[in-house]
Formats: structure tokens, sequence, C-alpha cells
């Protein structure tokens, strides 16, 4: 009898167990009945903030994908959000192409730029990828800005109505129910990736390239194709992020973007799809849990001067990543398997 040892994809796709007994799948079945019931007794603003985070998550799971995943840093995510929103806006106003042809059409579009760009990147790795991918996002910046013609330059694009046979999405509990679904079908195909042949593809180049070329995983083909993948992710973050906001225009897809979506990733935990919902979750509430934390402390205090600005903002996710990177590397996704295990093994849990 041989015996093997776990595979690192196998030891860490031990939580789909989790949902393989009584309990767990009756924890799971109420919080989709409380995701279902959320739009009935949450306001307006709430619901607008998780919807934001929706299509935040499915941005994090594509960067997830190329960073987490396959270990190829990216600080340009912005700029593939931003190819995907403009697509959509210039595509929809040129053409009047419908909704569910567009989405995924401004994901293929930024998929293809992802795929320009991977190329001349095959040979750079960490702090070089990185700036590789930070000029791009400054060159497609410059572009919105500066292509009037094109984009409208500051003055940004209208979006077009998104219907789905005839019906409007016009309200934000349209916009969730919708926004729910394309996470769980994006979620649910990224994870059947990462369990076949591409996805253990992704993990061997992340965590040795030169063993992987080696035993014959195809490094050119597979870094271009995470590239692609992610970028793809991206371009449908940046459709739905302009179909819900209504207007976008370059500012919005800065170089705090990217930076706010690798604090997502690494908050989240690195190589987890989960980890990117978490972390999806955690960045995006965190702002509005520090907006209120400083308006009380405002008022209590008679601080007039302390308020929530952008820089306050972006030095808190700065501030999060440094705290994960020294007392939690795993992010979120480890504290959440160390709570599971515990609970598997209790009472014999020591």
């Amino acid at each position: 009898m041989v015996i093997r040892s776990k595979t690192f994809v196998e030891y860490y796709d031990e939580d789909i167990t989790l949902f393989r007994t009584i309990w767990s799948r009756f924890w799971l079945g109420l919080l989709v009945i409380l995701m279902l019931l959320f739009p009935l007794v949450s306001d307006r603003y709430s619901l607008y903030v998780i919807n934001i985070t929706g299509i935040c998550i499915v941005g994090a799971i594509g960067l997830n994908i190329l960073t987490g995943y396959t270990g190829q840093i990216s600080i340009g995510h912005a700029a593939f959000i931003a190819v995907g929103a403009y697509s959509t806006t210039i595509l929809g106003e040129w053409l009047g192409v419908t909704p569910l042809i567009l989405i995924p059409l401004s994901g293929f579009i930024a998929g293809l730029m992802g795929v320009v760009i991977g190329f001349p990147c095959l040979r750079l790795r960490g702090l070089y990828l990185a700036m590789a991918t930070m000029a791009f996002g400054i060159i497609i910046e410059y572009i919105l800005f500066h292509a009037h013609s094109l984009t409208n330059g500051p003055m940004g694009m209208a979006s077009p109505p998104l219907s789905i046979f005839g019906f409007k999405l016009d309200s934000h509990v349209r916009f969730y129910y919708f926004i729910g679904v394309v996470v769980v079908v994006l979620a649910a195909c990224a994870k059947n990736l990462m369990r076949m042949k591409i996805g253990r593809a992704f993990i061997a180049i992340r965590d040795r390239d030169i063993a992987a070329n080696i035993i014959g995983v195809n490094l050119t083909y597979y870094k271009v194709l995470a590239f692609g993948i992610s970028s793809f992710y991206a371009g449908v973050c940046g459709s739905l992020l302009a179909y819900y906001m209504t207007h976008i225009n370059p500012e919005y897809f800065n170089l705090f973007l990217s930076v706010e979506y690798i604090a997502m990733i690494i908050v989240g935990g690195m190589g987890s799809i989960l980890g990117a919902i978490l972390g999806a979750f955690f960045i995006t509430l965190i702002p509005e849990a520090l907006r209120i934390l400083l308006g009380v402390i405002s008022t209590q205090f008679d601080l007039k001067g302390v308020v929530f600005t952008d820089q306050v903002k972006v030095a808190s996710y700065g501030l999060f990543i440094i705290l994960f990177l020294i007392l939690e590397p795993g992010g979120l996704y480890a504290i959440w398997l160390r709570v599971k295990n515990y609970f598997r093994t209790w009472p014999f849990t020591f």
C-alpha cells in the first residue's frame, strides 16, 4: 500500500468538508435566508455599502488569482477595473448592447488587455513586476483624463441603464440581488478553477517557478493566463461599478484603488477565495466604522477638526496591512480556519 502526503491544494481545500454535516448545512441555510431577507430590513445607505462590497468581492477575487495563487504582484488592478467600466459606458452608448452581453464582454476586453500586459512582464517578478503594473495603471489613468473624444476627460461619462429581459434594475434592492447572483457564480467558478489543473499550475508557479518548469508547467502560458483571468474579473467588477454608480470619472481609478484591493487580499488571506471575500467585507466596512468612530470622538470631545478624509482612509489601509503582515500573515482566512477546526474537534480541543 502506497501512502502519500497531502498536496498543498488538498490541505487548503479541506474547508469544503465544512458543509457536509447537518449543523454546517443548517448554518449555511440560515446565512442564505438572512442574506435574502437583508434588503427588507435595511436602509438605503446600508444597501449601498453592501452592494459596493459585492462589487469589490469580484475585483478582489481576480487580484487574488493573480497575486495570491500565482504569486504575480500587481499594483495596476485599478487600471483593469477602469477598462471594464469604460468599455461598458462606451459600448453601451455606441452600440446599445444588452447588459447580459456587455458585462462579460467588458470582462473579456479587460482580460485581453491583461494578456497584452502579461507578455512583456513574463521575465519580471517581485518589485520589478509591481513597478511595471503600477506604470500601466498610471498610463491608463493619463489616457482617461486626456482622451476627451473617447472618455470625456475629467468630466466622466454617464453609464447606460441596466435592464435584464426588460426588467429595469433601478433600485438598491434589485441591484443587491443581481450583484449577489454575479458574486456567487464568479466565486464558484474561481473556486472550481483553483481545484483544476490550471489552479494547481498557478500554485506551483507561486511556490517555486523553476521547479514547476522542470516538471512540465508552461510558465509562459500559465502566467499570461493568470493575468487574463484576473483582468477578466476586474473588468466585470468595473462593468458592475459603472452600472451601479450610473456615472464614472477617471479620478476613481487611481493608485489608491489598487492599494485598496491589495489590502483586501492581504487582510483577507492570499491564496483563498473565501479570504478575498472576507477581505473585501473588512476593507469596505472599516472606513464606515472609522467614520462613525471619528464622528463620536469629535462630538464627545468637541474636536471640530477631526474628520474622515481620503488620507485617513488610505492610512488606515496601510496600518491594517502592516498589522496583518506582522501579527496574522494568513489573514482573516487563517483565523477562520482556526475557529472552524476548534469547533470541529470540540470538546477535545486543547
